[in-house]
């Protein structure tokens, strides 16, 4: 209460019975704390079970997730390079092909093929004139040339990338130098 406000007999009678309501409760004993305690310590165990069954499910969940994808986009993958045989296949059916449409049957087919290759992000390691990276090139011999030494001068098998990573790297012939 404020200094400054006239005391009447009701406030005076609540501020007096503050005290006693306090000294009136009554404190739990060491059993009741002890049964609190064991009670609140189970809940946080059955807490904790659950989120270790909650996070082994998870990681099962994303490792069964991860094979999935893996096989979904072999699949993928599968269903495109089916596509080209089914046009070398029909080339190969025709019976009386000339030279000329087996020809134009193979350009169209290894666009297909190509086309293919460019949605999966398999690109080509096509590197003459660059230096030779080990990486990605593998020199099978040394040829004589007025470009600088390791130098790729011709390929002699295309080599190919999937997601910058080598599938196979490039056959190549590379300068001695002069």
């Amino acid at each position: 209460m404020e200094q400054n406000q006239p005391t009447t007999p009701d406030t005076e009678a609540s501020i007096e019975s503050n005290p006693a309501s306090e000294a009136n409760e009554v404190m739990p004993s060491p059993e009741e704390l002890l049964q609190a305690a064991e009670r609140r310590a189970q809940e946080h165990y059955d807490a904790w079970m659950y989120a270790k069954a909650e996070s082994e499910n998870i990681r099962r969940r994303a490792s069964e997730d991860v094979s999935k994808a893996q096989k979904f986009a072999v699949e993928r993958f599968s269903n495109e390079v089916l596509a080209v045989k089914d046009s070398l296949e029909a080339g190969l059916a025709v019976e009386t092909a000339t030279v000329e449409s087996f020809k134009s049957g193979m350009e169209l087919t290894l666009k297909q093929l190509s086309s293919v290759f460019e949605k999966f992000n398999i690109l080509e390691i096509n590197p003459v004139g660059e230096k030779l990276d080990p990486h990605k090139h593998q020199a099978i011999s040394m040829v004589p040339s007025e470009l600088p030494a390791n130098t790729v001068v011709s390929v002699m098998q295309k080599g190919y990338t999937l997601n910058d990573r080598v599938l196979r790297p490039a056959l190549v012939l590379v300068s001695q130098g002069q």
